[in-house]
């Protein structure tokens, strides 16, 4: 490494999958927080790895918060860690063996997790709008109505939390009576290795990405980051001197993408109607962990891609109507914001799916997790592990089984460690306050269900719905069937004449017709109409 011009820059993904979109709670204070740290600290077996039962004692004994949003702190952070896609299928095997919550709380009190900024990253409240770094770029603005996206309001944070997020890695011992840090703090290594969960960096010259400690302890920077050989330890202030001198932009960041993203080629596009679109990548400049797709401003389209492009992507979705969007390949996260009447059937999503201000939108995705504020009218047809978050200003908002396939669906599912089992589709939770109204979403009623045909050509072994469909729904399809059946047999054996028969098939195309402009299913299939290349789904 060259140890010129050293950058460091805050990591995006503790942001968009990390951080929960909802008020923390009231004691989730940095006061708190410090209170944690010491405690896991000084008691033995709980550090520097946290077990379930010791998180537990802490959230609802101390922050007195109910056990399930206990656990979905814990269970969040967990889906940040680096796990092999197999672990989290084994994971998902031994939760569906269990017959009762008793037999799920013993396995989560076997789980371990490191202890991390965990908490900081969820429980402290986001910097005003006056408070954030202010960019005169155009490209910033688009990018700032999700905070979680928004990488300046990412370094501002940071930057402006640096002091507080250093001070609770410090040893007890380190800390004065008033809680803060003296001249003669001394950070640990295993600090700095903590702090890499949301720093990362890179040299002059250099395209390699480093964790933060990796660059903290090479040698030729030793006397910038104020690491002593000696003691093994940082000195807190040359090490928060050195990080806020090195902190810059984000190089892999929403906003660098929509600078100089390469713009996406589509395997099914209507032309003549993408003027408003923009659509860009960064797959050709970030490493895979880094990927990051931005769609902004697709109206009337039919975009369908499946390619290397979206494996494991970052894709963040926004203001887009009326329009269908298929992005059918192993994603990291989504994120769809301000989009109407549109629907979007998505690959297998690793860790979260956020949709935020959406009206009268359709979503089909297996994900590892769904969360969902201030939506209105919206259909969700999902395969989930975990319970659906309803965060606050939703209305009207419906849960449906996973109701579709296409042929790479289940190697999809394998390389994202997603299962079929458990499935909490139906079992949603509300976190928006103690005056929660579960009115706020209802389950599909059976008779309104019908499956949903991907209508694209592709390689692969999956032939129908993963885990198939609950049996109210499936019951549904086969009364449906029936009915068709005995429909057709009574046209049969109604011995119409031949123009009886042209007039019976004008009137059902007629009013088959009307029923396609009146659901939009017709603009969906004016849009399939393929060009001359044909529709065969293909890499881009």
């Amino acid at each position: 490494m060259d140890q010129s011009g050293v950058l460091l820059w805050v990591k995006a993904e503790p942001f968009i999958v990390g951080a929960l979109q909802a008020p923390a709670p009231s004691k989730f204070s940095l006061h708190y927080l410090r209170k944690i740290s010491t405690y896991v600290r000084t008691r033995e077996g709980a550090y520097p790895r946290l077990y379930w039962s010791t998180w537990r004692h802490i959230a609802c004994g101390k922050l007195q918060l109910p056990k399930d949003l206990a656990w979905l702190y814990f269970e969040i952070f967990d889906s940040l860690a680096a796990k092999a896609p197999e672990e989290r299928l084994e994971w998902s095997e031994i939760l569906s063996n269990c017959t009762s919550e008793d037999e799920v709380e013993k396995q989560r009190n076997q789980q371990l997790n490191k202890v991390s900024l965990r908490t900081s990253l969820i429980g402290e409240e986001w910097p005003s709008p006056r408070n954030r770094s202010q960019s005169p770029d155009l490209t910033e603005r688009s990018s700032c109505h999700n905070k979680n996206w928004n990488d300046y309001s990412h370094q501002t944070f940071v930057s402006d939390h640096l002091s507080d997020l250093l001070e609770l890695l410090l040893d007890p011992e380190q800390l004065t009576v008033s809680s803060h840090s003296t001249h003669s703090s001394l950070v640990s290594r295993e600090a700095v290795v903590a702090l890499s969960f949301l720093i990362e960096g890179t040299v002059s010259r250099a395209k390699k990405v480093y964790p933060l400690h990796e660059l903290a302890l090479w040698q030729p920077l030793h006397a910038e980051s104020g690491f002593s050989k000696i003691s093994k330890t940082f000195s807190f202030y040359k090490l928060e001197a050195w990080l806020r001198a090195c902190l810059t932009g984000n190089p892999f960041g929403t906003s660098a993408c929509l600078k100089s993203g390469k713009k996406l080629a589509w395997a099914h596009q209507v032309e003549g109607t993408t003027k408003r679109a923009k659509i860009a990548c960064n797959t050709h400049v970030a490493p895979r962990m880094h990927r990051m797709v931005v769609m902004s401003q697709v109206y009337k389209q039919t975009l369908a891609k499946s390619s290397d492009t979206l494996v494991g992507a970052h894709v963040k979705i926004h203001r887009c109507n009326e329009s269908f969007i298929y992005l059918l390949s192993p994603l990291r996260s989504v994120t769809i914001e301000k989009c109407r009447n549109s629907t979007f059937v998505l690959g297998p999503v690793q860790t979260a799916l956020h949709l935020h201000s959406c009206d009268s939108v359709k979503v089909i995705a297996v994900c590892h997790r769904l969360s969902i504020s201030s939506t209105a009218g919206c259909v969700f047809h999902i395969l989930t592990p975990t319970r659906p978050l309803i965060l606050s200003g939703n209305h009207t908002v419906t849960f449906a089984p996973f109701h579709t396939h296409y042929p790479m669906l289940e190697d999809h599912m394998a390389r994202t460690g997603l299962a079929t089992v458990p499935n909490y589709w139906d079992n949603p939770m509300i976190v928006c306050g103690e005056n929660s109204d579960t009115r706020v979403f209802r389950l599909l009623p059976p008779c309104e269900f019908y499956v949903f045909i991907i209508p694209f050509e592709m390689e692969g072994d999956t032939t129908e719905i993963p885990g198939g469909l609950p049996s109210v729904y499936q019951k549904a399809l086969g009364q449906r069937e029936q009915k068709i059946q005995i429909w057709q047999k009574t046209v049969k054996e109604a011995r119409l004449t031949k123009d009886q028969r042209k007039q019976f098939q004008v009137l059902v195309e007629n009013k088959f017709y009307e029923w396609l402009i009146n659901t939009g299913h017709r603009q969906q299939l004016d849009s399939l109409v393929p060009p001359a290349a044909g529709s065969k789904q293909a890499a881009g």
